[in-house]
């Protein structure tokens, strides 16, 4: 399981990666989140809405009320075009920090 230290950075970019494939809401992104980890990463709760916040507030994602479940309408997020391309400035970000971390952490050498 991986610490959510370890994933504090690109939490955004998880959630705006999944947006860019489609509207969803918080319970299905977590799901997907949890799945394409194979169970090594859960975002809580309080960390998956605190970050639609967050996007939110950037003005990286925009929210509506969708379908009704269970007496309550779910609140459905979408990526805006800021969003994606705040989502492509992290994955330009992230292949540089994987470079640069791997000039210093090797697998098998101590």
């Amino acid at each position: 399981m991986l610490s959510s230290d370890v994933m504090r950075g690109y939490n955004d970019a998880l959630i705006l990666s999944l947006l860019s494939e489609g509207d969803s809401y918080g319970y299905e992104i977590s799901r997907s989140i949890q799945q394409r980890s194979g169970g090594a990463y859960t975002m809580r709760e309080t960390t998956l809405y605190s970050a639609f916040n967050r996007l939110e507030r950037l003005g990286y994602v925009s929210s509506y009320q969708g379908s009704e479940t269970f007496g309550r309408k779910r609140t459905y997020y979408t990526i805006t075009p800021a969003g994606r391309a705040f989502y492509h400035e992290k994955c330009e970000e992230w292949g540089l920090l994987q470079q640069l971390i791997n000039r210093f952490l090797k697998e098998g050498t101590t």
